[in-house]
């Protein structure tokens, strides 16, 4: 039986900068990765907005310097995924592979959250050629140019007037006759010259080259199929959060995102922390992910000096 004082389930920016600074206080923290080592910016290609990259960096190039930072502070990261836990008491039970038992003093949960893709082939094929999941992160590579935003709801409305204030325009697919938004963001939408919404519309296939995307295939309720032009092919419906194996016992709200007390990580179990985007359903950004992974190395070394 292996027990530990600090463990970090995640292997994104929440998880390694939670290593980080887990490591620096002498906590000996095990890291394990899970099924996507380095996250979601690993299906990233260039990152321009985090600090200290003047030139901007690739997601997995920031991943792995995270990831070498880490190690080179002491932290021990490890490969394989939590199949199983038991957090009804100290130390807590987790199963790495259905196979290893790991007991935790601490555990910070940094799993992250999933974007919601449509399912089809062409989607898969051009993620990271053009189809991004993330205005924020990449709408700046599409700047006078034409993209197309999936989605009929406040994300996807929020997504489409931060893309019209950089491309030229800005194509809305909603599959409805109407916007599921609230009113004062469909007011946004509305009052934005260069959006254009394709009611009624369902993507059948992304469209692209050997260079990324360079259009979409769409069908209309009423049978008509048609072609659109864009160079970029953002999806905005909806994140999920993966929590799935912790809340049996930590606290989650309605869409499943684990609930923290205040401006801490603390969940409402004593000594584990959530860290990142399975937390955050309004950031979603890196450096917000590693901000939060501070707060929970830092929140686990107080609880323990105080145990």
């Amino acid at each position: 039986m292996e027990t530990v004082n600090c463990l970090i389930i995640g292997g994104g920016p929440a998880g390694y900068t939670a290593a980080i600074y887990a490591s620096r206080a002498d906590l000996s923290p095990v890291v394990y990765e899970g099924i996507q080592p380095g996250g979601q910016l690993t299906t990233t290609t260039d990152i321009e907005n985090y600090p200290g990259f003047e030139n901007g960096i690739s997601g997995q190039g920031l991943m792995d310097t995270m990831k070498a930072q880490a190690v080179r502070l002491g932290a021990d990261i490890r490969t394989g995924a939590i199949t199983e836990a038991d957090l009804s008491k100290r130390p807590f039970k987790l199963v790495i592979d259905g196979e290893k038992e790991v007991y935790a003093q601490t555990l910070i949960i940094a799993t992250g959250a999933t974007a919601k893709y449509l399912g089809l082939p062409s989607e898969i094929k051009y993620r990271g050629l053009g189809v991004s999941a993330c205005a924020t992160c990449d709408g700046f590579f599409y700047r006078k140019k034409t993209v197309a935003v999936v989605g009929g709801g406040d994300t996807a409305c929020e997504e489409a007037t931060y893309l019209a204030g950089l491309c030229k325009k800005v194509y809305m697919i909603v599959r409805r006759d109407v916007l599921r938004a609230s009113e004062a963001m469909q007011e946004r939408v509305r009052n934005t010259e260069n959006i254009e919404i394709l009611w009624n519309c369902n993507t059948q296939e992304v469209l692209g080259d050997e260079y990324g995307v360079t259009g979409a295939r769409l069908l209309r309720k009423d049978g008509e199929v048609f072609d659109i032009a864009v160079d970029g092919f953002f999806l905005a419906i909806g994140h999920h959060p993966n929590s799935e194996l912790f809340n049996k016992w930590v606290a989650v709200d309605k869409e499943g995102y684990i609930v923290t007390d205040g401006k801490t990580s603390k969940t409402n179990v004593e000594g584990v922390f959530a860290a990142g985007d399975v937390q955050d359903p309004l950031y979603r950004q890196a450096i917000t992910a590693a901000a939060s992974g501070c707060r929970a190395a830092l929140d686990a070394e107080k609880f323990l000096k105080m145990q």
